[in-house]
């Protein structure tokens, strides 16, 4: 596995952010950007760790999702 994608969304309830690796059972969060990134890495180093999961990847890829409202 070349990379692995994470979709990320701002937790509006609690605050910070909240990380969802697409296609595999990973899901982490962080109070700011940094602390998710470092969240994300660890993540993906304990799912893919022991080789149970697959091959670890290279690259982690996060998208961001952001919703607007807008008023008419």
């Amino acid at each position: 596995m070349k990379e692995i994608i994470f979709e990320i969304e701002e937790d509006e309830v609690d605050g910070g952010y909240v990380a969802t690796a697409l296609g595999h059972a990973i899901a982490t969060q962080g109070e700011t950007m940094n602390e998710l990134r470092a969240m994300v890495r660890e993540a993906v180093q304990c799912h893919f760790g022991d080789g149970a999961a697959g091959e670890m990847p290279r690259v982690i890829r996060l998208h961001f999702v952001r919703d607007e409202v807008l008023a008419v």
